[in-house]
Formats: structure tokens, C-alpha cells, sequence
């Protein structure tokens, strides 16, 4: 449980840096987000959820 709430923490420390650091760049992917289907994101989101299983499974297992 500690390591998922430190993975949380990582996630919103990264989306926060972005938001803050580029916000016309999250203005302009959020309008092209729009124009994608869904069910494309939702086969981008199973892509990207597949390779972060897999990355923490990888370190997991590697005890890195």
C-alpha cells in the first residue's frame, strides 16, 4: 500500500511540473485529445497501462 501512495504522489508531482511548467502545451494536447475517438484512447489507455504493468512487474521482480 505504501508503494502504491508513493506511485500517486509521483504521478500528481509530475502532472503538477507539467501543468505549471508548459500549460499552453496542455491547452493544445486537451483540444487534440478531443478529436480522438474513444475508443482510440481507450486502446492507448490499455497500451499504456499494459507497458506500466509490465515496468513494475520488471522491477519488482528485479528488486531494483
Amino acid at each position: 500500500m505504501k508503494e502504491f501512495i508513493i506511485a500517486i504522489g509521483l504521478v500528481l508531482l509530475i502532472e503538477g511540473i507539467l501543468c505549471a511548467v508548459f500549460p499552453n502545451k496542455i491547452i493544445n494536447m486537451s483540444k487534440l485529445i478531443q478529436n480522438i475517438s474513444p475508443d482510440t484512447l481507450r486502446k492507448f489507455g490499455f497500451i499504456f497501462a499494459i507497458i506500466g504493468f509490465i515496468i513494475i512487474w520488471y522491477m519488482k521482480k528485479n528488486g531494483i
